[in-house]
């Protein structure tokens, strides 16, 4: 596939390194010429110097024959014209834009973004897509990571397999005999050994859940909570839901999330920011149960002071990473339960994993599936970057049938999988149309495959994959024709 990529920020720069990766010809447009260089030197791509609204600039970039455009530039203007030049004069297919405004999700915002507007096919927002994100991992305060699929009827989970949980020690196919009611499936463990990184373990009937893995669960959403309580928490202890959250840095995504949080209510928000002028707007602008502090998330008096020992959560968000990983240490090690931080360096990220820092969070990886799904072939629903980039959850829908159709009419055991690719569940039942209603005597049903299962026209299936370069297998084996014999 051909892209356009207007802007080399930190956005930019991981949806290039992400899409490279899977060999799409990529032109990257800045007007920083420097980092136009650095982005050519390390990745196979062209860089184009210039204003992305100019249309010499677009035609030079290769825009006439371009398949998608991702303006993800400083600016929510530069995005939007850039789209409605790209829209106008060049007829570039799809045309997604980075927008901060939160203006655009009215029903007036909508149809300024619209082919007779703006002309922009998908509006994403790095801020949105964390807040969406981190109050998923409030919600279920014992996951690593949370997924949703099937417009949320189905989840992906990662969670750390606890000694002396219910099923840490046991095999899968013990698991599913101990608890055949349960919609979930193990697919993947990674697996920690000594002095090296973490290593992908295959899952079968025999595989042996074993303390400090990092699993990863399907399941249908309404079981998420049990499943996380059998990997991680141990048989005598209670539920303990997340009630006391601080957050250090009230930039975009801190006043975003402790807005959210704020409308759910029963939490209790305590903000800190160095920046004065900045904590007097926050207090003027957000709610009054939201305790706002002048002062330095890595000052230890402070922490203590507001008694970090008592926080459920500790969240560092800040655009500092190296403040972000001080403040997140310091915190757990003065009795925070679980920390968080936000890192956008790869490196940093890939340093952090497995150490005192619960979560270590990319900006880039938590957006990177909404623009991944328009990359993909295929009817492909949903996309989840997983493990830093390199592995992949994705929901793709049957169509056609058994003629047209590589999987439609046909047994799991009958479809020619890649040895390493999962899948998890199916969810059948969903309407066809985008936004249509559900009809009420089919209500949609999540289904475990077993190896009888028959895959029928319109099933949502979701796979794991361990590595990104096994995609083109999954969605070439859906792939309809007009004829398969």
């Amino acid at each position: 596939m051909k892209i356009i990529i207007l802007g080399a920020g930190r956005v930019g720069y991981s949806v290039a390194e992400s899409l490279v990766s899977e060999r799409n010809d990529i032109t990257v447009i800045d007007t920083d010429a420097e980092r136009l260089r650095d982005l050519e030197a390390r990745f196979d791509l062209r860089g184009v110097v210039g204003n992305g609204i100019d249309p010499e600039v677009l035609a030079e970039a290769g825009a006439r024959d371009t398949d998608l455009l991702i303006a993800c530039a400083a600016q929510d203007e530069t995005n939007l014209v850039c789209c409605k030049v790209a829209q106008l004069l060049f007829n570039v297919p799809t045309r997604i834009a980075r927008v901060r405004s939160s203006g655009f999700d009215t029903e007036q915002g909508r149809l300024l973004l619209g082919k007779d507007g703006f002309g922009v096919d998908r509006i994403i927002c790095p801020e949105e897509s964390l807040t969406r994100y981190i109050g998923k991992l409030v919600e279920f305060p014992e996951a690593l990571q949370v997924r949703q699929f099937a417009g949320g009827r189905a989840c992906l989970v990662s969670v750390r397999a606890r000694l002396g949980a219910s099923m840490v020690g046991m095999k899968i196919a013990t698991m599913r005999e101990m608890a055949p009611e349960v919609a979930m499936r193990i697919v993947a463990i990674y697996r920690r050994f000594p002095e090296e990184p973490d290593r992908f373990i295959p899952c079968d009937g025999a595989t042996r859940v074993e303390p400090g893995d990092e699993v990863f669960v399907l399941s249908a959403r309404e079981h998420i909570p049990q499943v996380l309580a059998a990997l991680h928490r141990r048989g005598d202890q209670a539920a303990r839901p997340v009630r006391r959250i601080m957050v250090a840095g009230g930039g975009r995504v801190g006043q975003r999330l402790a807005r959210q949080l704020s409308q759910q209510g029963g939490f209790n928000v305590k903000i800190i920011d160095e920046d004065a002028a900045r904590c007097q707007a926050l207090a003027a602008q957000l709610p009054t149960g939201i305790l706002v502090l002048n002062g330095d998330a890595t000052d230890e008096d402070l922490l203590g002071d507001e008694g970090i020992e008592e926080v459920d959560l500790f969240l560092a968000l800040t655009d500092d990473d190296e403040n972000n990983i001080m403040a997140s240490l310091l915190a757990k090690r003065m009795g925070a339960r679980r920390v968080l931080a936000l890192i956008n360096r790869r490196s940093y990220a890939d340093l952090m994993h497995g150490t005192q820092i619960d979560i270590a969070l990319s900006p880039a990886q938590a957006l990177l599936g909404e623009l991944l799904a328009y990359v993909r072939r295929g009817d492909v629903q949903a996309v989840h970057s997983l493990r830093r980039g390199v592995a992949e959850a994705l929901e793709i829908v049957a169509r056609g049938d058994r003629k047209s159709s590589r999987v439609v009419g046909r047994k799991v055991s009958e479809i020619h999988l890649p040895a390493e690719v999962h899948m998890g569940l199916i969810v059948r039942g969903l309407p066809e149309a985008q936004g249509a209603e559900p009809i009420p005597e089919q209500e949609p049903e999540v289904i475990i495959p077993r190896s009888h299962t028959v895959i029928e026209s319109n099933d949502h299936v979701v796979f794991f994959l361990p590595h990104k370069r096994l995609v083109r297998d999954v969605e070439k084996l859906f792939r309809v024709s007009a004829t398969f014999f």
